[in-house]
């Protein structure tokens, strides 16, 4: 029999702390694993994955402006790969990875929508669940071996993502029992409303992460002013890059406005 969790709705006059929503996501996911028969440290000791997937649950509530979170999602494995080979560094990669990997576990488990598609979707062009499954998998274990060369060593990270590439079907079917039984997910919301949630989150986290690389791209182009030395372009640069993966549209060409200059 499952147990219920009051937790405060997101309409009332008060909102929930994020503490709150942390402890919420957590006491859920606990019950979960037990009534999925999947016990913490059953098997081996997991409680480090407890604390990675509540803090995941928790950012749908409370994105984290400091993340890219859902700019790094690509649509399809060819366009992951593509964006990955482009990348200029392992913590990139390894980012990116992860993100993706993150996005099937909750997208597949707690709503049931791996693609967050909306109902008219073509339902022939989606892969299988299993296929989905291979994926979320295959994105965790390359994400560790990513966070272990950005790191330069294996840390506590690395080893909670090697821990959900190894268990991903049993984690997956914690967070589907407990989107069903604790959340309340499919009883309330459809794939339309997810498909425009995940949007709305979307273009949040897009807008905060935009404007923290703005910031950081002024100090670095200020920094490259009085500097003017490779290291501080290169910096720069890579700043320049950042910006255009989140807003295509950003047009800035260090080279070109010095040559402009020296005219």
């Amino acid at each position: 029999m499952c147990v219920s969790t009051v937790y405060t709705p997101l309409c009332a006059s008060r909102r929930p702390s994020p503490e709150e929503a942390y402890f919420f996501m957590m006491n859920c996911l606990l019950y979960s694993r037990i009534e999925a028969g999947y016990p913490p440290n059953d098997e081996y000791f997991d409680e480090d994955v407890n604390v990675y997937l509540a803090s995941l649950l928790t950012s749908l509530i409370y994105p984290r402006p400091h993340e890219s979170g859902n700019a790094l999602i690509a649509t399809s494995d060819a366009s992951l790969f593509e964006t990955v080979s482009a990348a200029a560094g392992p913590r990139e990669k390894y980012l990116r990875y992860r993100a993706n990997a993150d996005h099937i576990l909750v997208s597949l488990g707690v709503f049931k929508n791996a693609r967050a598609r909306r109902p008219d979707s073509v339902p022939h062009l989606a892969p299988s669940r299993a296929g989905y499954i291979g994926r979320g998998s295959t994105y965790y274990a390359l994400a560790r071996s990513y966070a272990a060369q950005t790191f330069r060593k294996n840390t506590a990270v690395s080893e909670v993502l090697g821990k959900l590439s190894a268990g991903f079907e049993r984690y997956l079917s914690v967070l589907s029992l407990m989107g069903g039984e604790h959340l309340n997910i499919f009883r309330q919301i459809s794939d339309g409303e997810v498909f425009h949630l995940e949007n709305s989150s979307r273009s949040f986290e897009r807008r905060a992460e935009l404007k923290l690389q703005y910031d950081r791209f002024l100090d670095l182009y200020s920094n490259y002013l009085r500097k003017k030395s490779p290291r501080a372009k290169q910096a720069l640069d890579a700043a320049v890059r950042e910006i255009r993966s989140i807003d295509p549209s950003f047009d800035f060409d260090v080279d070109k406005r010095e040559r402009v200059s020296s005219l």
